[in-house]
């Protein structure tokens, strides 16, 4: 007989949306171009690995990790396609104000998904809450054609992205040790 405990997939899916969602917001505010660093990590970490996580959220049972990671991989993986097709020809550029539509949608099911956080960890419900943040203030700054609340919208990603990467370390780490060594608001 083998260990038959599964590891906990949602730090591979929550660094992976946290790291990618940081680069990216570090463009939207202005501190870099959008470059190959971003991309590539929209693909590989962003992308990918968020899946994998799904799909291993799936073996666990848990339709809520399921639906959440495959989800946002597959919005990595398409906000990419968005932003590379048009470079080989395969695709016009995105029109922006449909480009705000397609973020207002992401902030819709986001919407959603927040709610199926209120009886999980305080921080995941902040996570998602600022998650909803960002992607409304992303489609209204691309439907109003206004950098300057897309430049907010990045300062809100940073924040985002850094509250999901401390809890995908809170909870590798409270696994790791036995104890709460990154307090995460588990629920009571």
């Amino acid at each position: 007989m083998g260990n038959t405990q599964l590891a906990n997939p949602a730090p591979l899916g929550l660094m992976g949306f946290g790291l990618t969602t940081i680069l990216l917001n570090l463009h939207n505010i202005g501190l870099f171009p959008l470059d190959g660093i971003i991309l590539a990590m929209g693909i590989f970490y962003g992308g990918l690995a968020q899946i994998f996580a799904g799909l291993l959220e799936y073996k666990k049972g848990n339709t809520f990790g399921l639906t959440a990671f495959t989800s946002y991989g597959a919005f990595w993986l398409t906000l990419v396609a968005i932003l590379v097709m048009p470079k080989f020809g395969m695709a016009e550029p995105a029109n922006g104000h449909f480009l705000g539509v397609y973020l207002a949608l992401w902030g819709v099911f986001t919407l959603f998904m927040f709610f199926g956080t209120l009886k999980g960890a305080r921080v995941l419900q902040f996570v998602f809450l600022s998650l909803t943040v960002l992607f409304a203030l992303l489609a209204v700054g691309h439907l109003l054609d206004n950098e300057g609340i897309v430049h907010i919208a990045g300062w809100i990603g940073i924040v985002c992205g850094a509250s999901a990467v401390y809890l995908a370390m809170g909870e590798v780490l409270n696994e790791q040790y036995g104890r709460t060594v990154l307090p995460i608001g588990e629920p009571k």
